[in-house]
């Protein structure tokens, strides 16, 4: 690796009192640091560049007693992975459990049973299922798959969404091994595939096995005494925030079953950096999605995103900044204007635009709200890269996009058509693809609801045609066209934007690079619209025509166009 220094975690009672030496060439010790509780020492070892591949023994002396520990110091054989994501990319966002069953033998672990008659229960879902649907994906137009957290989970409650991790180095057992996971991440990888990983480092879950024995008091935040934050998001850059509040919102925990983890500890913090960086090398990921961003300490992050990239300079990550208001996680964004220290984070997640998304196609109203869509575009001069950001319409954690109450597909086409053109990294959330529907207020096992046909006794498979209603095919068949042809713009991958404020319920912008130029052209109106073309004359000037994406119907860029009600057209520009 590029740095040479590394830490090992040692724990077994009484280590902490025992003399510690090491005899490897090209290795040394450089510290055995020991900590209030004698039941752990951390080393921190260097290797240096003539070091070779090996079992380095670790020889612990305590009075009489001796053992020697063989740590092996393996070499750096792949290359493959580590690719990073862009906005070349589309996401897709999965939570394994609720997927596809591929493996019914590793559905029950730890006297946790899968019972999917609960929405909060363990349903099954695993790697195998994931690996058995990577064609499904590539041929939807997916080209990047997000998995929620992977590593074990042993809760009491099964914890099935992944976030309540007992140990950050083991994958959990229901969805596969830590093997297994590298295989499935190889296998994206043969088809020319990326994956993310999602990764926690607020907290663990309470039954971690260090959870019996820590560390050192302040190992967990508020000194391992359950404190509720307050959520308050926004402190962490507010001039006017309280101190204590500020300090309840870091400090505190999600739940009693999440303990809050104090990235403060130098020890811990250099803990869950090597981790990520270990799951990154091992299992050749491609990105990281790095949950509860800002609720962990700044100086931590910023420290953990750069030794990141110090070993993958084209690695990426996305941070889940959720705010209503789009200054706060520019405020989090590499080299922003609004903050004095460097955050060094590439890609926050736009939620600001994500709210204004949800209601904007709405069609309740003759102009609908793309009014709103356009002033949250408009207030993009506070990132520091507004193409690097996370966009998306819904994800695990809110009410899906598709609603029981939609009668048609026009506001989902519109939707789509805004997010995989709009500037930014677009993600998608399983399941949209065929209209899966589900409010926050049902609760969040039924927005992360299985998927049909991911199951042996599944009545019927909504990954076919056949398993799908005509309505839902139609969805299908609108994104998969989107995503494919997605993959062969290069105004839409790498181009600028440049967009007009909605007039008369029309919302048009235009994604150029070089010679390649798209216009996107949204009716929010309940009637047809004519669309004076000479108002856009700075993007689509030499330009006599524009083949819809979607129909593949050339239309004439003479003095107007007709665009239906609640209806858009993507055109590809031609000379």
């Amino acid at each position: 690796m590029k740095k040479a220094e590394f830490q090992i975690l040692v724990y077994g009672p009484g280590i902490g009192n025992a003399k510690v030496s090491l005899n490897y060439k090209g290795v040394t010790l450089n510290q055995a640091v020991k900590v209030e509780n004698p039941n752990y020492v951390f080393l921190y070892v260097n290797v240096s560049k003539n070091a070779k591949a090996g079992i380095v023994p670790i020889t612990f002396t305590d009075g009489t007693e001796k053992f020697t520990y063989n740590y092996p110091l393996k070499s750096r054989t792949d290359n493959s992975g580590a690719l990073g994501f862009n906005a070349s990319d589309v996401l897709y966002l999965i939570t394994p459990d609720r997927f596809v069953n591929g493996n019914v033998q590793n559905d029950n672990w730890d006297s946790v049973l899968v019972n999917r008659k609960s929405p909060n229960a363990r349903h099954g879902g695993d790697y195998e299922g994931v690996k058995q649907k990577l064609d499904y994906m590539k041929d939807l137009g997916i080209t990047t798959v997000w998995l929620n957290p992977i590593q074990e989970n042993k809760m009491r409650g099964g914890s099935y969404h992944g976030y309540a991790i007992t140990d950050f180095y083991q994958s959990d057992p229901r969805f596969g091994s830590n093997e297994e996971f590298k295989a499935l991440t190889k296998a994206t990888h043969d088809k020319g595939m990326k994956m993310v990983m999602d990764m926690v480092l607020n907290h663990c879950g309470s039954s971690h096995w260090w959870m019996k024995d820590l560390p050192a008091k302040n190992w967990i935040n508020n000194d391992g005494v359950f404190l509720q934050t307050n959520h308050a998001t926004v402190s962490v850059m507010d001039v006017h925030a309280s101190q204590t509040e500020r300090n309840t919102f870091l400090n505190g925990w999600f739940t009693r079953g999440m303990p809050d983890l104090n990235q403060k500890n130098p020890h811990l913090a250099t803990y869950l950096i090597q981790n990520s960086i270990w799951w990154i090398e091992y299992a050749r990921i491609d990105g990281i999605r790095q949950d509860t961003y800002s609720y962990m300490d700044f100086d931590f992050l910023a420290r953990w995103n750069k030794e990141v990239y110090d070993e993958y300079p084209d690695f990426n990550i996305v941070g889940e900044t959720w705010y209503n208001k789009k200054t706060s996680p520019a405020w989090w964004q590499a080299n922003s204007v609004l903050n004095k220290k460097n955050p060094f984070l590439k890609t926050p997640m736009d939620f600001s635009l994500t709210f204004a998304m949800q209601k904007a196609f709405d069609g309740e109203t003759d102009n609908g709200y793309l009014g709103d869509l356009f002033e949250d575009i408009a207030q993009d001069f506070v990132y520091a890269d507004p193409y690097n950001v996370l966009t998306f319409l819904d994800n695990h954690d809110l009410g899906r996009f598709s609603r029981k109450e939609d009668k048609d597909l026009k506001r989902y086409k519109q939707g789509l058509a805004f997010l995989l053109t709009m500037r930014g990294i677009p993600q998608i959330y399983y399941g949209t693809e065929v209209l899966m529907v589900g409010t926050k207020e049902d609760g969040d096992g039924r927005l992360r609801v299985d998927f049909p046909g991911g199951w042996p006794d599944d009545k019927k498979d909504e990954f076919t045609p056949a398993g799908r209603s005509d309505k839902q095919n139609e969805a299908w068949d609108y994104l998969r066209k989107l995503l494919q042809w997605r993959k062969t713009s290069t105004a839409i991958n790498s181009g600028k934007m440049i967009h007009y404020a909605p007039k008369d319920g029309v919302y048009v912008f235009a994604r150029i690079k070089d010679d390649k130029t798209v216009l996107v052209v949204i009716n929010s109106s309940l009637t047809d619209k004519e669309l004076k073309l000479d108002r856009f004359s700075d993007v689509i000037t030499g330009y006599s025509s524009g083949k819809d994406v979607i129909s593949s119907k050339e239309i004439a860029l003479k003095q107007s166009i007709s665009i239906p009600a609640k209806g858009q057209y993507i055109l590809d520009l031609s000379k």
